[in-house]
């Protein structure tokens, strides 16, 4: 990538979305299907090679009504930009009504088919077919991506329709709205892409940096995708973001018509709107190019190095380089953690340099790093100037600096819980110095937040109806999304939430957890959580029936592109930094041990617990 390219952290793999293309497939509808009952797969082609483009056939000739539906299911998957192949398949009259880009249905399989029985269809001309299978997840207008589980049951009904010279075709005249396609045909099709608001409900950064939010949304990636992404993103964000976010561009602004974008030679990158951004200042046209700036930066193999906003009389606007767009912007953490923190043999809080070979753990400086107090668990600021501490029995959460001579205090919160298995979880530092943490105490179990890692402890507001208790917390270095682990019963669940914030009485802030979802569904017991990325968690739990695995999580419930971290056996804890080029720590059966990009996990000491990075 280059030195100039590693700030912009982990780049995933540039698939075909991007310009050249290597090679064409043909898809063809003539897979015969029986029209007499007797369920069958729609067979999910297989995922072809990066920059392999598919187009599908349009009807043959006197096809019959089983190859029309299967022409049709297959035409959904090919790159065509308006699905004008898959519109052939249809009668006019339906194809004026049909709305592919409603949403698109992911089923595990390719969708099964089976023909409906009508006693009259020799006479009437009228066929059905009916198309099922097993639910995965859903995209919807937005291109939002949500987990889904259940049948997937709906049909095409298909009639005999006379062409302009009198002869017949069989045509789909009813059908349902959206795509449907298998899950593999899905991944071939669509990538993940985040786009990129402004928090509206958290503080700025620790230089007055507006803190960036990655806003996850799926797009046909053969399709045009850098001007489906910008086309997407001057539409707002998705419903489940809007409240905690803003747009630096103003309503109604889009793309001028038939705007198709693409950089040049220099990675430059010309984006002309329409006249409803014609009379911003400079100031925000610099914040709307930021946002085309990192929403762009993973669809090329080199990102974006210069966005120019023009108005919609050709002239310019703004220009931003990317280096100037991360000095008005705070997009993930706000700096490079210096730090790897653990707790070590001795109950106390030690280090080791984040990035570099070097393992060997020294105490921090200050009071947690000691021993005087034994802890737990411990949770770093995101400045690395303060840590907490919880207490080995778990009833006692203290806050200290990290700068020698330090002091300890006395704990800024207490836990009445009876068993250390119920007493506080391990806590975790927002953006803005906030620190969060459960208490698990049977009889008072609640979330809580100190404002500036220092105030009166205030409660947060939970959704209604939420069953279980919170076990583990860890907020989002955007200061806008937290994840929970959450028990009920013998399971665990790990949750997405949207922290919003509102002046209460007296000017004191209240701090409500909205909106919870799953992100994780096919896990049974999730035993530990990290964030590893503006919008990826890194997760350890088991399938029912299943062994301990690690895996990544998209906050969307998808699966990211790329392989999973190497197997490490009996995990009891993890930590992974926002910025995702440092290596991944766990407390295993084996100690503390870590991971870097292209290695195998190494133990850095054998007796030690709760890694954690800054955050």
């Amino acid at each position: 990538m280059g030195a100039d390219r590693e700030r912009r952290g982990r780049r995933r793999p540039v698939h075909a979305g991007v310009y050249a293309c290597c090679g064409v497939v043909l898809m063809t509808g003539c897979a015969s299907m029986p029209d007499n009952g007797g369920l069958r797969d729609v067979e999910s082609s297989q995922r072809p090679e990066a920059q392999v483009r598919v187009f599908a056939m349009p009807p043959r000739e006197n096809a019959q009504p089983e190859e029309i539906v299967q022409g049709f299911l297959e035409a959904l998957t090919s790159d065509d930009q308006g699905f004008e192949t898959a519109r052939k398949y249809l009668t006019e009259e339906a194809s004026a009504k049909w709305r592919p880009n409603q949403s698109t249905t992911v089923l595990a399989d390719g969708p099964n088919t089976v023909a409906e029985h009508s006693n009259s269809r020799e006479a009437t001309g009228d066929y059905a077919y009916a198309l099922t299978g097993a639910r995965v997840a859903r995209v919807d207008s937005q291109f939002a991506y949500e987990p889904a589980a259940g049948r997937y049951d709906e049909s095409v009904h298909l009639t005999e329709s006379r062409k302009k010279d009198g002869t017949k075709q069989w045509r789909i005249d009813a059908l349902p709205q959206g795509l449907v396609m298998g899950l593999s045909d899905f991944q071939r099709n669509y990538e993940s892409v985040n786009k990129y608001y402004f928090a509206s409900n958290a503080e700025d950064g620790p230089d007055g940096q507006l803190g960036a939010v990655a806003d996850p949304v799926y797009v046909r990636e053969q399709v045009d995708p850098m001007t489906q992404m910008v086309t997407s993103l001057l539409k707002g964000p998705t419903s489940w973001l809007k409240p905690v976010v803003r747009s630096s561009f103003p309503t109604g602004t889009a793309l001028k018509k038939n705007a198709e974008l693409a950089p040049d030679e220099q990675n430059r990158l010309t984006v002309p709107l329409n006249a409803k951004a014609d009379r911003v200042g400079q100031y925000v046209c610099t914040e709307m190019a930021a946002q085309i700036l990192f929403t762009l930066q993973d669809l090329t193999p080199t990102g974006i190095d210069e966005v120019e906003i023009q108005r919609s009389d050709g002239t310019q606007s703004c220009v931003l380089t990317d280096k100037r767009a991360e000095i008005y912007v705070a997009h993930g953490p706000a700096k490079r953690a210096e730090y790897e923190y653990f707790i070590d043999g001795e109950k106390r809080l030690v280090r080791i340099p984040a990035a570099g070979s070097e393992q060997d753990p020294e105490p921090v400086p200050g009071a947690l790093g000691k021993g005087d107090k034994a802890l737990r668990s411990a949770a770093v600021s995101r400045d690395e100037d303060t840590a907490a501490g919880v207490s080995l029995d778990g009833r006692s959460l203290f806050v200290g600096s990290l700068a020698s001579g330090g002091s300890l205090g006395e704990a800024v919160v207490r836990s009445k819980a009876t068993s250390e298995d119920d007493g506080l979880s391990t806590p975790s530092w927002d953006a803005s110095g906030g620190l969060w943490v459960a208490d698990r105490d049977p009889k008072d179990s609640r979330l809580l937040l100190l404002a500036k890692g220092a105030e009166e402890p205030t409660a947060v507001k939970t959704p209604v109806g939420l069953e279980g208790r919170i076990e583990a917390v860890r907020v989002a270095a955007d200061g806008v999304r937290i994840a929970l682990i959450v028990r009920e019963g013998d399971s665990t669940t790990l949750l997405i939430g949207r922290i919003e914030r509102q002046d209460g009485p007296g000017g004191r802030e209240t701090v409500a957890i909205h909106e919870l979802r799953s992100v994780a569904p096919r896990l049974e017991e999730v035993t530990a959580m990290s964030w590893a990325g503006d919008s990826r968690l890194v997760v350890v739990g088991r399938e029912a029936g299943g062994v301990q695995q690690i895996r990544y999580v998209q906050v969307d419930g998808s699966t990211p592109v790329g392989s999973a971290p190497s197997a490490l056996t009996g995990v009891k804890e993890i930590a992974a930094s926002e910025d995702e080029r440092l290596p991944l720590v766990a407390h295993s059966e084996d100690g503390i041990v870590r991971l870097s990009s292209g290695e195998q996990w190494q133990t850095v000491v054998k007796t030690g617990m709760a890694p954690v990075y800054p955050g």
